[in-house]
């Protein structure tokens, strides 16, 4: 199994609780190894871009590693990348959304993985979600997956067909317990396939037509073909973390069909009623009623749509962060401007506070740790935290109590405004807590340059250059009582994008394109 080093030292505060969709109730997380929390996610399927929607789920995952690492418990986390086997519907039929994709776009297969994959992490790293211990590639795997489904149809838990291989889902107990109460046909969804024993029967391995080669197909003793998408997961987790771990995340609209087919496999593969991990926690949906979000309409459905209109990546993970993980979060232009708007504060509080405290020779070890895989987060927390009085460090029982009663962010966040804003500690204190909530919260708050949070609208009519120029003439029609001219020259910025700050050290910034 791969793993990362432990913290040097633990100290979990608040008995951490987390909704496990298994059983529709929180519990307390209690790891299997204390010394190492083992936690896998779903990634992506690299034929396109990642929706915002889809983003929302690694903003999640990245804020419960954080909490565990901040809590004290190193992870070892793998994020799997599907660039192959996972098809146009999810009810179990059409084409494989990676040969779409290259057909669609006249290029090879390999380099559509290879852009969208690229695309993907420039994406988690615009949003400062942490790299995972380990991207496991489901390409990478094949043999693996074979061998894997080889053991299944030597336990009796398949059948073949002249599609490929299939997986009897009678032959594991409480078959779709994840998805809830359900008829077969609702958790399965599942392709209406002539010799199917039952409707919730999924492929395991996809024989590739008489007569047809696709660009990913791999020998099997099932014939010429490629795996079914259910597959890699199960084979990797089991592969890199155990046969029983310790969370497994994923979107909610993982929780009905692909997770209860890898919770099947992985009852088959090991002759046991164990899913393969002990919590299973699913983040709900991106709502757009209001449809600004559309790619049809041109829209901004992707982080660089947002950018293009001059809205900085971190704005969306606070905007994620301000509502629970769970519920559904509502995404307008509105909140997304809010979001912004209160990134902004928190940072020009921060940076006030830095002009008042001075030096922090301590500041510099604790953003490069939280940099690291997160091992020793806990470790360097408790020494940013060791100087703190009790009125601090009753703000931070109470931070870790929000993000302890199931990642509790909306009520986490306010905690961290109460602390900028708290007269009675002063200016390093007050910094030495942000340090430490940033470090659950991942809003780079220490370091992030406030003029970046207004990035140029792609759109945007004016140059850099060109803003400085009608400035400074509005700064001399101001000196020469010329207040016509200065009105003037501010509604003429204006109306390229631009918001001048008048008695602001920064003078101007580029307004979004919302």
């Amino acid at each position: 199994m791969f793993s990362e080093p432990s913290a040097p030292e633990a100290s979990h505060g608040a008995p951490l609780v987390l909704f496990n969709s298994l059983t529709r109730a929180t519990e307390e997380f209690r790891p299997i190894d204390p010394a190492m929390v083992r936690l896998y996610s779903c990634g992506p399927t690299v034929y396109n871009f990642a929706h915002l929607g889809n983003l929302r789920a690694y903003v999640f995952t990245d804020t419960l590693r954080r909490t565990l690492n901040w809590k004290g418990w190193a992870t070892t986390h793998v994020i799997n990348i599907t660039d192959v086997g996972h098809l146009t519907s999810d009810a179990d039929a059409g084409e494989d959304k990676m040969e779409a994709a290259a057909q669609a776009q006249s290029r090879s297969i390999w380099d559509v993985a290879a852009f969208y994959t690229d695309a993907f992490k420039a994406d988690l790293s615009a949003l400062n979600v942490m790299s995972p211990s380990l991207w496991s590639v489901a390409t990478d795997h094949i043999q693996d997956m074979i061998a894997f489904a080889t053991a299944l149809e030597a336990r009796g838990s398949t059948y073949r067909l002249d599609g490929g291989l299939y997986f009897d889902t009678t032959t594991v107990p409480d078959y779709g317990r994840l998805a809830g109460s359900r008829p077969d046909e609702t958790i399965g969804r599942i392709a209406d396939v002539e010799g199917k024993r039952h409707p919730a029967d999924f492929a395991i391995w996809r024989s590739s037509p008489p007569g047809v080669v696709r660009q990913m197909e791999w020998q099997s003793p099932w014939g010429p073909g490629a795996p079914g998408w259910h597959l890699e997961c199960s084979v990797m987790s089991l592969k890199y973390l155990g046969a029983q771990f310790d969370i497994h995340t994923g979107g909610i609209d993982h929780r009905e069909i692909h997770h209860c087919n890898e919770i099947a496999q992985n009852q088959a593969y090991n002759d046991s009623a164990a899913t393969g991990a002990n919590l299973w926690l699913h983040n709900n949906f991106l709502v757009d009623r209001d449809g600004k979000m559309s790619k049809s309409k041109g829209g901004f459905a992707t982080l660089s749509g947002l950018q293009d209109r001059g809205v900085h990546p971190l704005a969306y993970r606070l905007l994620c962060l301000s509502s629970h993980y769970r519920s559904e979060l509502e995404f307008s232009t509105d909140a997304l401007a809010a979001a912004l708007v209160r990134l902004k504060r928190l940072v020009l509080a921060i940076g006030q506070l830095k002009d008042k405290a001075g030096p922090l020779p301590w500041l510099l070890p604790a953003l490069e740790m939280t940099a690291t895989r997160g091992a020793s987060l806990a470790f360097q927390r408790a020494t940013i935290e060791a100087p703190l009085g009790d009125k601090a460090r009753a703000l931070v029982e109470a931070f870790d109590a929000a993000l302890s009663a199931d990642l509790m962010t909306p009520q986490a966040l306010p905690l961290l405004d109460e602390a900028l804003t708290m007269k009675s500690l002063d200016a390093e204190e007050r910094l030495r807590i942000a340090a430490s909530f940033d470090m659950a919260l991942g809003l780079n708050l220490m370091t992030v340059d406030r003029r970046a949070l207004a990035p140029r609208p792609a759109a945007a009519i004016l140059t850099a250059e060109q803003v400085e120029a009608v400035l400074d003439r509005r700064r001399t029609a101001r000196e020469t009582k010329d207040y016509g001219t200065s009105d003037a020259l501010r509604d003429e910025l204006v109306a390229g994008g631009v918001d001048v700050m008048d008695g602001d050290a920064l003078r101007w910034e580029w307004r979004p394109l919302l």
